[in-house]
């Protein structure tokens, strides 16, 4: 009989077994974002819709196409967040964060959602790791949040990893830029994709962004915004560039990049890999000056970037990046009738209480076949308890990775044992992966 029903399409299960990447990058995430100064933030799954029409931008293939929105009896509409960005700063303005000493700065680890085709690294229901600064207009803050996404990037182990910048201006310079490109896609309207015609009247560099292969050539050769940026906002994309070369963070001026939001203003940046293949961002932010005053609150500079978990994880695969082990069984108590059964009950508590991982058997099974499952899910160390055991308080303690048996008392004594067996054989381990690194070492030096 096959299962009834299946995961949707453009979702992924995260299964025990591979849990332990997502518990890596994760952690590494929330340490990185603390040592810079970022204070966790959770805000909820949906939001109302307008919120992300206003933030997101109405022209936006994410509004336009992608959203999940939901109504339910008498409530108005709301959707699944596309993004964290207008959520959290949403969450700060409401809540009176961003009337406290700035910069405010915050970081967060949600799941988001967007009805868009699958392919490797980009599903519907995705994770991203995003952070959010409020409060300051100065080019050392786009530097400083440049720096904490290469600073995890770095962490994780990720290699070849390209940083790309650009500035698409303010307001004020944009209107020339958007008057510029507007004359260049209009000789050529026929051949623009319907959404793209939308755009046109609408938000031209929007174009810029589209999918379409056709779209994607004629606008090769469209003008580029760093042509057209007023002096203010040229002598923020200068700072920026001097304070990355200061911070000794190489980079590209990739004046096609625009980005796929509506908020942003002035720097953009985004860190990409061509190891899993054509969607390669694997990092994307920028400054987003105007966006709180969007949403009703004082005009306050603020900018961040998101970063995408699956496309973090899959790179980190595709490159051999070393991920944290996952934690297996300290001890497995084998138990062989009912007296030695609830003694083994009553050890695990003890010693889980000591903080150790132990297991012992649920099922009913004879020795052998405990002996088999304990191998199978890693443990450490095996206890067998028999009546002879219980009656002597004595039992041998075996360390399944060399095969050697200890003798062991059963009474309080026996946490201190175990303590020591088992530190022994962490230090065993380390010694042996120091003189594997040392060795390999030698062979590159030799």
């Amino acid at each position: 009989m096959g299962v009834i029903t299946q995961r949707p399409k453009g979702t992924n299960d995260i299964v025990p077994s591979q849990v332990y990447k997502w518990h890596t990058v994760e952690k590494l995430a929330a340490e990185t974002a603390e040592q810079y100064g970022f204070r966790e933030i959770r805000v909820p799954t949906f939001e109302d819709t307008g919120l992300f029409i206003r933030s997101v931008g109405e022209t936006t293939d994410v509004v336009q196409k992608e959203m999940y929105s939901v109504t339910a009896t008498g409530d108005a509409q709301f959707t699944l967040r596309p993004e964290g960005t207008a959520g959290v700063m949403r969450a700060m303005l409401e809540n009176g964060i961003v009337n406290e000493g700035f910069p405010q700065k915050v970081y967060y680890i949600l799941s988001c959602f967007r009805h868009e085709k699958p392919q490797a690294g980009r599903l519907r229901e995705f994770h991203q790791f995003g952070v959010e600064m409020v409060g300051s207009a100065d080019p050392r803050a786009d530097a400083e949040v440049i720096s904490l996404a290469k600073s995890l990037i770095d962490r994780v182990g990720l290699r070849n990893i390209q940083l790309n910048i650009n500035s698409i201006g303010c307001p004020n310079c944009r209107a020339d830029y958007h008057r510029a490109l507007k004359e260049y896609f209009s000789a050529r309207r026929e051949e623009l994709c319907d959404t793209c015609k939308d755009r046109l009247e609408k938000n031209p560099m929007r174009i810029l962004d589209c999918k379409s292969p056709v779209c994607q050539s004629i606008a090769a050769g469209a003008p580029v915004i760093i042509d057209y940026l007023c002096d203010d906002c040229n002598e923020h994309f200068k700072g920026l560039q001097d304070n990355l070369s200061v911070m000794g963070i190489d980079f590209e001026i990739n004046p096609k990049i625009v980005r796929g939001l509506d908020y942003y203003t002035r720097t953009v940046f985004e860190f990409i890999t061509t190891d899993i293949g054509a969607q390669g961002t694997v990092c994307g932010g920028g400054r987003y000056d105007g966006l709180i005053e969007e949403l009703g609150g004082q005009k306050t500079p603020s900018l961040g970037f998101g970063m995408g978990l699956e496309r973090l994880i899959l790179t980190m695969e595709k490159q051999g990046c070393d991920f944290m082990e996952p934690k297996t069984c300290d001890l497995y108590i084998a138990s062989m009738g009912q007296a030695a059964s609830q003694r083994a009950m009553a050890m695990a508590m003890e010693l889980r209480d000591e903080g150790y991982f132990v297991e012992y058997d649920l099922i009913g099974r004879g020795i052998k076949p405990q002996m088999k499952y304990a191998d199978k899910i890693g443990s450490k160390f095996v206890l067998v308890l028999g009546d002879n055991e219980l009656e002597t308080g004595k039992a041998k303690l075996k360390n399944m990775a060399s095969g050697e048996q200890t003798d062991v008392t059963l009474d309080r004594s026996f946490i201190d044992d175990f303590s020591n067996a088992l530190m022994s054989e962490m230090f065993s381990g380390l010694e042996e992966e120091m003189a594997g690194l040392l060795g390999k070492e030698q062979g590159k030096n030799g």
